[in-house]
């Protein structure tokens, strides 16, 4: 064993050590090496594909833990998602492809460019149920009022970038989007304003209905209240309430349930830095008005995925690390089942 390999062993498992799961579960690192890493999707090659904010989409193997570069130069990816073959990642002011060809990116092209964007710009895009790109595309500023509809709010798209709608409005900061399983829900993770103490408003979490406001910039959901305050007419309420300030950015379902990757803040460990979790019931809709704390420990925890062995992915954007979080494999309780199975095995 090398220097470097043992450096990056003894890494990986203070980094998993850091990370306290409930009971009944582990966590431990499936990769390191990460800059910044953004969002998370699984290619059709079975690797997987993560954005860095550093301008790349890099290519990992988890059973070699092997980061390989694919792409390049691409402004601030926040977000990616695979159609077949071809990814789309979200950029600063749009969204860009690629063709998957024999492990290399072919066939570049910007699918939608020119959107607005400042203090926020374009999150995490998805492909919905009907074979459209969906966008959360963030508001310019704190709290103002938009010029362009295409600010704070959701963008839908077709794949060739034409026919672009904004399909929900009032936004702030429109950043995680999941599609649930059973319903085809489109849930998105909303960042709230700054300006309004320490104690509010609460992040939230709300299920996208075309054609409604969510109420920025005029009326904001109370983590205190567990309600809309302001100007709040005709404004679709949130599903689920989150901790003011903590930056509720990457979902996913897992397990039936919704995980919500809170990044925190840059200066103060105050709020976030954590995984929540919102219990669904049998329609897909959350059974708890307020997020639970499920895993802590992260630095800044910014992206979900969910692996074909059915393991949760967190991508730390402040260790560069992958976290994987499974449940434990229940162990034969009765000294007589083991007796028997010892039996059987003798046969």
């Amino acid at each position: 064993m090398t220097l470097a390999v043992a450096a990056a062993l003894l890494a990986a498992g203070s980094a998993a050590a850091a990370i306290h799961v409930p009971r009944g579960f582990r966590a431990s690192v499936a990769a390191t090496g990460l800059t910044h890493p953004t969002a998370m999707a699984f290619g059709p090659d079975g690797r997987l594909y993560v954005t860095e904010d550093v301008g790349a989409v890099v290519a990992v193997d988890l059973t070699t833990r092997r980061v390989r570069p694919f792409q390049r130069g691409l402004p601030v990816p926040l977000g990616l998602a695979w159609r077949g073959r071809t990814l789309f990642v979200s950029v600063s002011g749009g969204i860009r492809s690629v063709r998957l060809d024999h492990g290399a990116a072919t066939a570049r092209r910007t699918v939608v460019s020119h959107l607005p964007y400042r203090l926020h710009q374009q999150d995490n895009v998805v492909v919905g149920r009907d074979g459209r790109l969906y966008l959360g595309s963030g508001s310019t500023c704190d709290v103002c009022r938009e010029r362009d509809p295409r600010s704070a709010a959701i963008l839908s798209l077709r794949l060739d970038g034409s026919d672009v709608r904004a399909v929900a409005a009032g936004l702030r900061n429109p950043y995680g989007l999941a599609v649930e399983p059973r319903t085809g829900r489109l849930f998105v993770s909303v960042n709230g304003q700054d300006k309004l103490g320490d104690s509010e408003p609460a992040e939230s979490v709300v299920v996208l209905r075309p054609g409604a406001n969510y109420g920025w910039p005029r009326c904001w959901p109370s983590r205190r209240l567990l309600r809309l305050v302001g100007s709040c007419r005709g404004v679709t309420p949130p599903v689920a309430y989150l901790e003011p300030h903590s930056s509720a950015d990457g979902i996913a379902f897992w397990h039936g349930d919704l995980y919500v990757a809170e990044w925190g803040e840059y200066d103060s460990t105050r709020h976030g830095r954590k995984l929540v979790r919102i219990p669904l019931d049998r329609r897909g809709l959350p059974r708890a008005r307020v997020a639970s704390t499920f895993a802590t420990g992260f630095h800044h925890p910014l992206a979900l995925a969910v692996d074909p062995g059915g393991g949760l992915l967190v991508a730390d954007w402040g260790r560069g690390t992958i976290v994987r979080i499974a449940a434990r494999m229940r162990r034969l309780r009765a000294s007589g089942a083991l007796r028997e199975a010892t039996r059987l095995l003798s046969l």
